[in-house]
């Protein structure tokens, strides 16, 4: 039975399948401290911040080392807790701090541990020239200066997002993690889904606060702010305070914010009820005529921005719905002026969110008209709690109050989305019921759960219907493949970026893991239960909107109020690169794609091949290579352009085909024209 155990400290702690010593020194209840390790994430092993003493091996990195019966662990010898502390300092040294104003202040981890193990002073200096803070788009900030090179972004963004917009880049003293060619995060492929931002140990990825802003606007004596508050949020803003009880810290935060200053309390999940409805109803249109199945969920800004820039082909596949947050804006802005005595300019939509990719949505220029957004601003939920603290509320002790309404109304259908499942057991709760009967058996348990990839098949008025839910865009894209070839065959499908779907959003309160979020799940489900009405078209005040304004789902009046379009979209941008020395002059000019698209389809090894047969024939001289970016033709990857002309599906089978039928014609040309 000895052989079952390993000695952490002097302590018996028996395996149990634990994949590292790390895993095993925790269990033990020891907090070992590390940056760069993260257990939904792949081992990186670099900060040597968890090193421990292994009877027989010396100083060992328990994060990469496997556990092994017998084993003799010391975590806190006199050697190890000097090594930590030396680590320590040299990435203290290296970040550039400003802990008072830093958005982590009391949230980073380089801070806690510096406490933690005594750091007062740092014998190294900071010989890093002060590098240029990233904050051109409307969701993140990046300041590669606080960066201590953990590469927790890093591995998120490729691994769990399968998206890969940040890496490592340099050598020795000049490594730093960045997005591609040192271009901001506006200007390449990330879909502003934050996910970076929750496990950035320190202040190098944070939530771009707007807070400012709508301080402004309350302050404001011309304006009247109203506010919506999303279904994730009810059950993440309470963590900051103490109160995990999803319905009582939403009252709380409604009183709360009416002590802020909002005019207005209203809840995102009432129009979480009316995209159930006017996506329900598309859904069942496209099920009986058989077109652009499967249908995909447009909830998620995230999603959708994923789907624009790497898989085009399925635009037309997603639903026209506008999200909630966005159809609360169109209500807001159309009807909201004259109930409340508003000029429609003075009114102000702000929106509180889990999402950071949703202050990218509300700035999308399809939700605005003639140069006023349906959502001013969007908050996050960090940057409300963030905003009560400010105002000096002691959250715990704020009696709860109800939203006002109409647009405070909601049921248990609107309030589950903020979980992975959540929209499609709406739709399901809405497809399955009997006009007149409630429907007493309202949950589907089969689409819940963290899982990434969830299947149902249910039977809609006699005919089979294949569901999948997935979470996680490396998730997403490994089913979407599986769509194309045909191993997978759905009818509907919801994504949502994050794992765990919204609970899990980039703008949650710190921690955000998956124990976190496993807690949120249960918590969001606890609030459907308590609600009167569970099905979306039970909703009055959704029933009222229909009869006074929009008539009925899908109505040409809720098309133009409710609904909206996608399109291809530009994933780089910036200067074309040259990938060979020397000037055109009369050269061929030939640009390849390795935009997102087209480098997945193999437009890399296109240019590696044109180049090398140019060179095999002896007119490499002939031709001036670059690569470019995008040239708007996505769905005909890989593209390459000739002279000006964009040719598609130039994959690298066909690279001799393509040299023989349009690069050599135009060398001969070339040539005729010297």
């Amino acid at each position: 039975m000895e052989k079952n155990y390993v000695n952490v400290d002097g302590t018996r702690i028996e395996l149990a399948g634990e994949k590292n010593l790390l895993e095993v020194i925790r269990k033990a209840g020891i907090d070992l401290p590390t940056f760069c390790y993260h257990s939904e994430l792949s081992v990186y092993g670099a900060c040597r911040m968890c090193i421990c003493e292994v009877e027989g091996r010396g100083l060992q990195p328990t994060c990469s080392t496997p556990p092994e019966p017998g084993m003799v662990v010391r975590t806190n010898t006199q050697k190890t807790m000097r090594i930590r502390k030396m680590a320590l300092e040299l990435l203290l040294a290296n970040h550039h701090g400003n802990c008072q104003t830093c958005d982590k202040n009391t949230n980073c981890r380089l801070q806690s541990l510096a406490e933690k193990l005594g750091v007062k002073n740092v014998r190294f200096s900071n010989g890093n020239k002060t590098m240029p803070i990233d904050d051109a788009n409307k969701s993140l900030v990046r300041d590669p200066n606080k960066c201590i090179l953990c590469g927790d972004c890093v591995r998120m963004c490729k691994e769990v997002q399968g998206i890969g917009v940040l890496d490592f880049t340099g050598r020795g003293s000049t490594v730093r993690v960045s997005p591609a060619f040192g271009k901001g995060l506006n200007e390449v492929e990330c879909v502003y889904c934050g996910q970076c931002a929750t496990c950035c140990p320190t202040g190098a990825l944070t939530v771009k606060s707007e807070v400012d802003k709508v301080w402004n606007a309350i302050y404001d004596p011309e304006k009247v702010v109203v506010v919506q508050v999303a279904p994730a949020v009810r059950v993440a803003v309470g963590e900051a305070f103490g109160v995990l009880d999803g319905e009582l810290a939403m009252g709380k935060t409604t009183a709360a914010m009416r002590r802020i200053g909002f005019n207005r309390v209203y809840d995102t999940s009432f129009t979480a009820d009316l995209t159930t409805m006017e996506e329900g109803t598309e859904f069942l249109k496209r099920l009986e005529t058989g077109e652009k199945l499967p249908q995909f969920t447009s909830c998620c800004p995230g999603w959708v921005k994923f789907a624009e820039q790497f898989y085009p082909e399925f635009v037309n596949n997603l639903s026209s719905c506008k999200s909630p947050q966005q159809m609360f804006g169109s209500l807001a802005k159309k009807y909201l002026p004259k109930e409340l005595e508003v000029k429609p300019e003075n009114l102000m939509v702000v929106s509180v969110m889990p999402c950071t990719a949703k202050k990218f949505e509300a700035a999308r220029p399809e939700f605005s008209k003639d140069g006023i957004r349906d959502v001013d601003v969007v908050l996050t939920t960090q940057e409300l709690v963030k905003m009560i603290g400010q105002a000096g509320i002691i959250f715990a002790e704020v009696p709860p109050e109800s939203m006002d309404m109409p647009f405070g109304f909601k049921t248990g259908a609107g309030i589950i989305f903020g979980a992975s499942g959540g929209v499609a057991e709406a739709v399901l709760r809405l497809a399955t019921s009997h006009e007149g009967q409630p429907n007493r058996s309202y949950e589907f348990h089969a689409v819940r759960g963290l899982d990434g990839v969830k299947e149902v098949e249910v039977v809609l008025n006699g005919e089979t219907v294949r569901l999948a839910v997935v979470n996680g865009l490396a998730n997403t894209r490994e089913l979407l493949e599986k769509i194309k070839s045909g191993e997978s065959k759905y009818d509907i499908v919801e994504v949502m970026s994050c794992r765990g779907g919204c609970i899990g959003g980039g703008g949650q309160p710190y921690p955000n893991n998956m124990e976190d979020r496993e807690r949120r799940k249960n918590a969001i489900y606890d609030c459907d239960r308590v609600q009167a009405l569970h099905n979306a078209k039970d909703n009055p005040f959704v029933q009222q909107v229909y009869r006074d304004w929009l008539k009925t789902p899908n109505s040409p009046a809720a098309h133009q109020l409710l609904h909206t379009h996608y399109k291809h979209r530009r994933r780089l941008t910036g200067e074309v690169i040259d990938v060979q020395e020397g000037t055109a002059g009369e050269k061929v000019q030939v640009s390849v794609c390795i935009g997102t698209c087209c480098y997945s389809n193999g437009s890399y090894d296109t240019m590696r091949k044109l180049m090398d047969i140019a060179e095999e024939r002896g007119y490499a001289d002939l031709i001036d290579f670059k690569a470019s970016f995008c040239f708007e033709n996505c769905d005909k990857g890989p593209n390459v352009e000739v002279n000006g002309m964009v040719h598609g599906h130039v994959t690298p089978d066909k690279v001799d085909e393509f040299i023989e039928n349009i690069i050599e014609p135009a060398i001969d040309k070339a040539k005729a024209l010297a």
